[in-house]
This record gives C-alpha cells, sequence and structure tokens, in this order.
C-alpha cells in the first residue's frame, strides 16, 4: 500500500495518506481541520491549490474547477490522492470563529442505552452535507417543528463527520432529552445548528493534559480525547471521570482501552453518590489529583454540572494548573449539597 505525506503551508500541519484515501479525509483522520464542505465533490468548499507533488482522481465530482483554477495546479481535495509527496495550501481552522454556522437535517440512525438513565443517540447527516466543528463544540438540536429543543455537545471526533454522537441523561430536566427516551425511533427527523462553543483545544504546542469529567460530561471530553489520540499527542493525558451510581461509567470500558493502548493516557474512574456535599467532592477530586506531573503546564477541561465545575475548577487550581488554562463546559443534573 503507497503511502505519501501532505504538508499545508498554513499552520505547517503534514499528515500521511495511505493507499487511495482522499486528502480530506487523510486530514481528518489526522485531526486537522482543513476547509471542505460536502466532501463529495459538489460544493468546491476543498479546492486548493496543489503548490507541489502529483495527484489524481479518484472520486467522480460534479464541481466543475475553471481553466484557470486548473492551470494554477487546484484540486478539489475530497476528491483526490496523492501521487508524490504534497504540498499544499488551503486554510486550517485553529478556533471556532473560523468554522461556519451549518443547518443540516439529520437522521436518528441508532439508540444504545448502556444503563436505565443514559441513552446515546447516533444522528447521521446526509451524503451530501456534513457537520463541519471542532473537537468540543455543542450543537442546538431541535425536533418536531421545533416543539422541542436543546443545546448539547457532540461526543464524535470531528473526523467521523457525518455520524454524530449524543450522550443524553435522564436525570437531565429538559423536554429534548425526555422526548428522546420516550418517543424518538430509529429514522427520526433532528435538525441540527451549530456548532457553538470554545471548549476546545489550544492552538499552540501540544501540552500535557487534564480532563475532569461528570455523568455526561463525559461526551464532549470523549470528542477531544479522540480528537488529541488522532493528532497523536505525545503529551501525558489525564483523564478522572466523577459518575453517580445512577448514571456510571457507561463507557468506562472506552476509557480503560484508551489506558491500555496508550503509554501516556491515564484514567481513573471515581464513584460520587449524588447528593453528597460540595466538601466530600472536593476532597474526591483532591485525592484523585494528588501526584499528576507538571499542573503549571497543563491545559484543563472541566465539563459536568455547574455545582461539580465550580468545584472541580478550584481543584484544578490547588493543584497548579493556572486559572487561565482552564476551559469549562457545564451540563445538568447532578445534584451537590451545600457544606
Amino acid at each position: 500500500m503507497s503511502s505519501w505525506t501532505v504538508r499545508l503551508v498554513s499552520g505547517d500541519h503534514s499528515f500521511p495518506v495511505e493507499g487511495e484515501e482522499t486528502v480530506v479525509e487523510a486530514a481528518l483522520r489526522a485531526g486537522i481541520a482543513i476547509s471542505y464542505g460536502c466532501t463529495n465533490g459538489s460544493c468546491g468548499d476543498c479546492r486548493a491549490r496543489v503548490v507541489s507533488g502529483q495527484v489524481k482522481k479518484v472520486r467522480a465530482h460534479d464541481y466543475a474547477l475553471t481553466e484557470t483554477e486548473k492551470l494554477a495546479g487546484y484540486a478539489l481535495l475530497c476528491s483526490v490522492t496523492p501521487e508524490s509527496d504534497l504540498v499544499v495550501d488551503t486554510n486550517v481552522a485553529e478556533h471556532p470563529d473560523q468554522i461556519p454556522m451549518q443547518d443540516i437535517s439529520t437522521t436518528v440512525r441508532g439508540t444504545e442505552r448502556p444503563n436505565p438513565d443514559v441513552l446515546i443517540m447516533r444522528l447521521q447527516t446526509p451524503r451530501t452535507r456534513r457537520l463541519r466543528f471542532l473537537a468540543g463544540q455543542h450543537v442546538q438540536l431541535e425536533m418536531d417543528n421545533g416543539a422541542v429543543s436543546t443545546t448539547q455537545p457532540l461526543a464524535n471526533c470531528p473526523c467521523d463527520d457525518r455520524n454524530l454522537i449524543l450522550h443524553l441523561n435522564a436525570q437531565d430536566d429538559d423536554p429534548f432529552v425526555r422526548h428522546c427516551f420516550e418517543q424518538t425511533r430509529n429514522g427520526d427527523t433532528v435538525e441540527v445548528h451549530g456548532p457553538f462553543g470554545d471548549f476546545v483545544l489550544p492552538d499552540e504546542k501540544p501540552r500535557p493534559l487534564l480532563f475532569l469529567a461528570a455523568d455526561t460530561g463525559f461526551a464532549p471530553v470523549r470528542s477531544l480525547v479522540e480528537h488529541v489520540l488522532a493528532q497523536e499527542n505525545t503529551e501525558d493525558i489525564d483523564l478522572l471521570w466523577v459518575a453517580n451510581n445512577s448514571t456510571g461509567h457507561y463507557q468506562g470500558n472506552l476509557c480503560r482501552a484508551w489506558q491500555d493502548a496508550i503509554d501516556n493516557f491515564h484514567y481513573r474512574g471515581l464513584e460520587w453518590e449524588s447528593g453528597s456535599d460540595a466538601r466530600s467532592l472536593r476532597s474526591l477530586l483532591d485525592n484523585a489529583l494528588q501526584g499528576i506531573s507538571r499542573p503549571a503546564d497543563r491545559y484543563a477541561f472541566i465539563a459536568g454540572p455547574a455545582s461539580f465545575v465550580q468545584v472541580a475548577r478550584e481543584a484544578a487550581l490547588a493543584t497548579g494548573v493556572h486559572p487561565e488554562h482552564q476551559r469549562t463546559f457545564e451540563t445538568g443534573h447532578l445534584h451537590i449539597r451545600e457544606g
């Protein structure tokens, strides 16, 4: 199987292309958010100038490059694969404001209940539309012509931009979530608008990372972790997942698989009794954070209910994580008593 390297002028990113996968497919697999739209050769959003190297067409496309573009070396990156190492001039999204707002009608393609209080729902976009987003972002969702709506984080890596994953919690007092638990079936339509949010990786050299999640706050953390792993980040990664006895660590096996496969990945699942006070949660986190290496160098990503986020931010700060290196995403449903 042939393997070539593509280097992007913007940001000096590089990634391998295996076999006859397209340049867009290889970039997304490597965790690089290059410009693209439909990925089937219809929109032209992925057209870019090949500065050096040769490509060949492996997929038919409807979008027609102009003669001027052809002479300048432009190609549709979703339709070509390299025949040599390439240098390509294309934009790479590094910040949320570089991702356009999108409205896509998706279809429910599957649901799974790892336990009675958690529903994992999979949405699929049309073949001609993909949701372009950064890992850790969230979207607005509507069903039944807008009768029920919500905002939820995406749990999947941007590399799988057609298959969107939601983690829904039965304890969340949200009409959309209740509708999904009680009525949603395969084939139903869900309108997606977005993406939103700055719960994303920093645009700088790799740093050691700390992830703190509570209950289904694991969803955006999973998106981020999968994206980091796709980038082959060699820095230390620590994940602490706090879960109560009803929600549980519903994808704990996945976290343990990450730990088994990656030398510098460390996972701890922490048990939490819903209704316990903030002091006991702080003690739980303080104990778990003991021994975290290089805290001053780390970025911390904290996702969960507001009450958890507040305590976790204080614990991370006490450990040595700089406040400007903390990013948070708030969900609902965890109850913490005062005191």
